[in-house]
């Protein structure tokens, strides 16, 4: 018997395609939403699982980052939204957007890219449900997805912290605080490894469950990353609307909360709730702040609009300026103030 190479390639693709749709062949498509039919014809259509999965979460978390992060880029460039602006005299140029884009799309090649491709292998080696349908029901799927708001929040405050101290402030998270007042584009504005310590919250909280339950579809993995994309996104929008989420849910973080850590440097190291710096202590400077805005709103009350802004801009100056100086004390450039103790 003689083999050649044409038809062993021809055999081995005719096999590989022979594969690809035996995975749905005792599943009746007609009987199924018009999205898990979809769902399985991008399978059946990219014919290797492994590609199809790639292909489509790195293409997710594309559209849905730079689809969610337009908005805010039209907000920005509209003069009458200023009015809800965290710190209004300060809005991104088109310079700084642009400046940022280049720097997002290079983390999402070099760093999120191979992570992404090589998700799908992992995620099957752990059980989790990938080219299947139909798909898990909404009682399934909304507590798996609140235990990774919880896993990633607690994860992300104690890794921030963590990447807010000596030399992994001062050689890797320091860029994402090139912004003392962020913009949406600027969610994943980070050195490559901070997006890999923090994107480790994100996705190792599906991976641990997965790997205890075996019972996890990557379709609620997907739902989870366009919700924390959204939630990174617009906590870094710089503005605070009458009906942002966290006027609604207390304990959500929202832009008002992260807009602080940015522009003083300390505190609220969290990302989608507040508990963390609650229950640790890291909301003090934060709650004082709050406290100045609410107390000089009172007290300038009947003063003009000018006026207004002006004591606005001077406490916005000052509370930034203590800021300066915490970021110069974490990356030692700075001694740290002298306790009672130590004198």
């Amino acid at each position: 018997m003689t083999f050649n190479a044409t038809s062993v390639a021809a055999a081995a693709a005719h096999a590989a395609q022979t594969t690809t749709q035996q995975l749905y062949a005792n599943i009746d498509l007609s009987k199924l939403s018009w999205l898990e039919q979809m769902w399985a014809a991008w399978y059946i259509w990219i014919d290797n699982p492994i590609i199809a999965t790639g292909l489509m979460s790195f293409l997710l978390h594309e559209f849905v980052y730079f689809g969610r992060s337009i908005p805010w880029i039209i907000i920005d460039a509209i003069p009458y939204f200023r009015q809800w602006k965290l710190q209004p005299n300060k809005v991104p140029t088109a310079q700084e957007q642009w400046e940022c884009t280049k720097m997002v799309l290079f983390s999402h090649f070099t760093i999120e890219l191979p992570a992404i491709w090589l998700f799908h292998p992992m995620a099957e080696n752990f059980g989790m449900n990938t080219w299947q349908v139909p798909f898990p029901s909404w009682m399934t799927m909304l507590p798996q997805i609140a235990i990774f708001f919880v896993f990633e929040d607690m994860f992300h405050y104690f890794a921030h912290q963590a990447l807010h101290t000596g030399a992994l402030y001062k050689h890797i998270h320091k860029i994402h605080h090139k912004y003392s007042a962020p913009f949406g584009l600027a969610a994943e504005y980070a050195h490559p490894a901070e997006v890999f310590i923090l994107g480790t919250g994100t996705i190792a909280g599906p991976i641990l469950y997965c790997w205890y339950t075996r019972n996890l579809h990557i379709f609620t993995v997907y739902i989870w990353i366009t919700l924390r994309l959204f939630q990174a996104i617009d906590a870094h929008s710089g503005y605070d609307f009458p009906w942002s989420l966290q006027h609604i849910i207390p304990f959500w973080s929202g832009a008002e909360h992260h807009d602080f850590h940015h522009m003083a440097f300390t505190n609220n190291f969290s990302t989608s709730f507040r508990w963390c710096d609650r229950i640790f202590g890291t909301d003090d400077k934060y709650r004082e702040y709050r406290a100045r805005i609410s107390a000089q709103k009172a007290a300038m009350k009947n003063k003009s609009k000018s006026e207004r802004e002006e004591a606005e801009r001077n406490l916005i100056a000052e509370i930034e300026a203590e800021g300066l100086r915490a970021e110069a004390i974490a990356e030692g450039s700075m001694p740290a103030p002298k306790t009672v103790k130590d004198q």
